[in-house]
């Protein structure tokens, strides 16, 4: 015999809840480039439609075929990106007007996030291996990101660098004078 109420919350479980669509706090009065970053690039389906640019994709159906992404967000993500300057809509059509998309160079300048992204993936996310390689031109292996020092060009390891405030940053006590990993 069934208990008073367990009906009741069983029922609770087992029928699907309509949840109201939750708004993504936004980052534009953050003074954190990290923060500003993911105003431009944080939403879903952002940084895969950057990734298959890379890859060499360019139109409206090829993204859509590729990533299984629903017309009208992907119209909004490629209208975002456009809007903030890191892609470009290039007709190749003109009856109808049809448009490739092209990363620009604030577009291109991605290569270093999709790549750490990519890399971390392959680390802690790809059971079987990496789904996908870059391979150097020069020696013909695989290769990954190394982090190097743009002033000296020393190789940089954990621990060998520290965040201070920069000429942007607000209030200079927001920092902790802590060793970054690298």
């Amino acid at each position: 015999m069934t208990q008073p109420g367990t009906l009741a919350a069983l029922s609770c479980i087992t029928q699907p809840a309509t949840l109201s669509r939750v708004q993504r706090k936004s980052f534009a009065n953050v003074n954190c480039s990290v923060a500003q970053c993911l105003e431009v690039v944080g939403e879903h389906w952002t940084l895969l439609i950057v990734r298959d640019l890379f890859f060499g994709v360019s139109r409206f159906d090829a993204f859509e075929a590729r990533l299984g992404i629903a017309r009208n967000v992907l119209t909004q993500r490629l209208h975002h990106l456009v809007e903030h300057g890191v892609v470009e809509r290039v007709p190749y059509q003109q009856n109808p007007v049809r448009y490739d998309y092209r990363l620009t160079p604030k577009g291109r300048d991605l290569a270093k996030v999709v790549t750490a992204m990519r890399e971390w993936g392959d680390r802690w996310a790809a059971p079987d291996g990496p789904p996908v390689q870059l391979i150097h031109d020069a020696c013909g292996q695989p290769t990954t990101m190394v982090p190097h020092c743009s002033h000296c060009g020393a190789r940089l390891y954990g621990g060998q660098v520290h965040p201070v405030p920069g000429p942007g940053a607000g209030d200079r006590r927001t920092l902790p004078a802590v060793a970054w990993e690298v």
